[in-house]
């Protein structure tokens, strides 16, 4: 298949990090800093699970930078600038505006009733921060992105497929986010929304995803040719940053981390999920709505279950279905079905 063509591979990851997503953010409300991040915060505490949710955590968000790098260029390859950027306007800012003016005052409104506090309604990215960097990324990045658009098969195509042709080439594409990491030096490396560090590594990571797939096959041969090897990498930095480091480890290595699972999923993905399905169609149409309404439900969720007496794993458990089913609910029969909602939520009219 043809890199130009339709990745499914690419939209599977694209699903499946929003639904993990989803866990995670369920997640940090058993925890017991989650109140002071602005999630509601279930008195039993179940810390057991971060031990799952802090592997996740180092590459998750990085990932749908990746992935969102990557999905730009199959973009370009069918617009011309102008296109491109009323597509992505109407497919990102418009979302992100109303999120901020009718969604995430929702969630919002349902943390302060729940902690007795006077409601307001505040204008937040919140969540929805991550579309914020995306849309700022491709007003930045396109006039480069349509300059090795036009200069395909050019020096730097030849550069990056040199570069990815071995397994060394990837370590030389992760200086770059331990750098960042180096610089910046964030509070907490897993800290993404709405800081520098999440800005400036978003911003890489948005970059290389274009260029792995603008490389052509040569970066999704080698991904899948030493997944095992990648994973071996990655699962051991990991152990070492639990056993050794207590899941902190130095910032540096915490972004070479990122990347090893990251080019894992990449050569897992290529080499299992590279095939159309029905339930990708609907997946891939789904699941931006869910992501951008996902909070409320999570918070009226929270609301209801953490006022009872069933213990924190099955509470957890249970805000998990009722999330992932109410959310499913509204896009099929809401926000699929009202034609005026469609545009809102970034799909076509």
């Amino acid at each position: 298949m043809s890199v130009d063509n339709r990745r499914y591979d690419i939209d599977w990851l694209r699903v499946i990090a929003i639904g993990l997503l989803l866990i995670y953010h369920i997640a940090i409300g058993f925890q017991p800093w989650g109140v002071f991040i602005g999630f509601i915060q279930n008195n039993e505490a179940w810390e057991g699970i971060w031990v799952l949710m802090s592997m996740l955590n180092v590459w998750r968000i990085p990932l749908l930078f990746f992935v969102s790098g990557m999905g730009v260029y199959f973009a370009i390859q069918r617009r011309n600038w102008k296109q491109l950027l009323i597509e992505r306007s109407k497919r990102i800012f418009l979302p992100f505006v109303f999120g901020m003016l009718a969604i995430v005052p929702l969630h919002i409104l349902l943390w302060q009733e729940y902690y007795h506090q006077d409601r307001s309604y505040i204008f937040n990215p919140a969540h929805l921060w991550f579309l914020g960097n995306i849309f700022i990324y491709v007003l930045v990045l396109s006039p480069l992105f349509f300059y090795l658009k036009k200069n395909k098969d050019g020096v730097f195509q030849r550069m990056l497929q040199k570069l990815f042709s071995t397994p060394l080439g990837l370590l030389v594409v992760m200086v770059p986010f331990a750098l960042e990491a180096m610089i910046v030096q964030p509070d907490n490396f897993e800290m993404y929304a709405m800081t520098m560090h999440g800005f400036w590594l978003g911003l890489v990571a948005f970059l290389v995803g274009f260029c792995c797939v603008y490389s052509g096959l040569t970066f999704w041969n080698t991904v899948t040719n030493y997944r095992w090897v990648l994973l071996l990498f990655a699962g051991g930095l990991y152990i070492v940053r639990l056993l050794l480091f207590e899941l902190k480890s130095p910032d540096y290595l915490m972004a070479i981390e990122s990347n090893f699972w990251i080019f894992t999923i990449f050569g897992f993905g290529h080499k299992y999920l590279n095939k159309p399905s029905n339930l990708l169609t609907y997946l891939s149409q789904a699941a931006y709505p869910i992501y951008i309404i996902h909070m409320v439900f999570l918070y009226l969720g929270s609301v209801f279950l953490f006022t009872t007496d069933l213990s924190a794993s099955i509470k957890f458990w249970g805000l998990v279905v009722f999330t992932n089913i109410a959310c499913y609910l509204t896009y099929e029969f809401v926000i699929r079905r009202v034609k005026i909602l469609r545009p809102l939520f970034g799909l076509k009219a």
